[in-house]
């Protein structure tokens, strides 16, 4: 019995991967809330439309991806924008989020995801 019990202890420990958990569904307060979270954390490198042409952006190198047409280099699904606003992406200038809440980096995931559809 015991040994069972070491492994669920670790994981509460260390805390769950919640880009295994199941995103919110999109909605209108969702996307509100997503964006002004980008317009507090991301429109200085990622500019207002996600053209990757915020006022920082010039300095950067690489430059911030344009979202409705450049790649996203580790996924462009919810779950995977929300993973990268976790961990940031090596070799650039974004680096991890961890100072946003997991219902806030959802918004912005989704928020990202409007931008990329060139919906703003």
């Amino acid at each position: 019995m015991k040994k069972a019990l070491w492994p669920l202890l670790l994981l509460a420990a260390v805390g769950f991967d919640a880009r295994g958990a199941k995103p919110p569904k999109r909605s209108p307060e969702l996307l509100a809330q997503g964006k002004r979270a980008y317009a507090i954390w991301c429109v200085a490198c990622h500019g207002e439309t996600g053209a990757g042409d915020g006022s920082a952006a010039r300095n950067l190198d690489p430059r911030p991806r344009k979202f409705s047409t450049d790649k996203f280099k580790q996924g462009s699904s919810v779950n995977q924008i929300f993973a990268t606003l976790g961990k940031g992406v090596p070799g650039s200038a974004m680096g991890p989020f961890n100072n946003l809440s997991d219902d806030e980096r959802w918004a912005l995931a989704w928020y990202v995801l409007e931008l990329k559809a060139g919906r703003k």
